[in-house]
């Protein structure tokens, strides 16, 4: 039986690189009929060790859950980030049973919202930025001209301050190195498991990979 620290973050720049990495979190919190649910893209802001300092997003106003915050600031968010099934039909030892790898996050915070205009036009602009970065014409928000006002009118920004965070990157660790490699080959071939691949190498730095020669 594999203890809950074999799935750990080995530091804290791996919650910030999966946060990154897969910026669409939920943000769960409650509310006067239950629980209130909403997917956001999320900014990080990492502290001076790599880790989570803070996050940004944005609501709808229209949004109810943005009340509900306001009244209890109290969420929780959560990522999910690579993932894949593992099958037993991949190994030589088929008395494997069948399994799920993927890398995970959540983390508890308390929101505090900004209703100041230059602020969200700032975090608008990182957002985008980041986002559009890379990309052979990237967009640019004054693009939209006297519409980003109308539409900017419409959301209220937000910073989310952790006040817990919790992690499981089950990527194979407590593996056989035989299984292990047998895993990551599997799901090389199976096409899309790239990522998953990436972060199992990452959490297994040195262990070899089958050998296809």
């Amino acid at each position: 039986m594999s203890s809950p620290s074999t799935f750990a973050a080995r530091q804290p720049g791996d919650v910030a690189d999966l946060a990154r990495a897969h910026p669409l979190a939920w943000v769960v919190s409650t509310g006067a009929d239950g629980l209130l649910a909403t997917p956001l893209p999320l900014l990080v802001h990492t502290g001076g060790d790599g880790g989570i300092a803070a996050l940004e997003g944005h609501f709808a106003r229209s949004n109810p859950q943005v009340a509900a915050l306001q009244a209890d600031p109290r969420a929780l968010l959560l990522w999910m980030g690579p993932q894949g099934y593992v099958s037993p039909s991949w190994m030589a030892d088929r008395t494997q049973a069948p399994t799920w790898n993927y890398a995970s996050a959540q983390c508890r915070v308390r929101i505090s919202f900004n209703d100041d205009a230059e602020a969200l036009r700032a975090h608008l602009q990182a957002l985008v930025a980041a986002h559009e970065a890379g990309r052979a014409e990237p967009w640019r928000p004054e693009e939209m001209g006297a519409r980003y006002a109308t539409l900017a009118a419409r959301i209220i920004g937000f910073r989310a301050e952790p006040t817990r965070l919790g992690e499981r990157f089950k990527l194979g660790q407590d593996e056989r190195a035989d299984v292990y490699a047998d895993i990551l080959h599997g799901l090389q071939h199976q096409g899309g498991g790239q990522a998953l691949c990436d972060w199992m190498r990452r959490f297994n730095p040195g262990r070899p990979a089958r050998d296809t020669t």
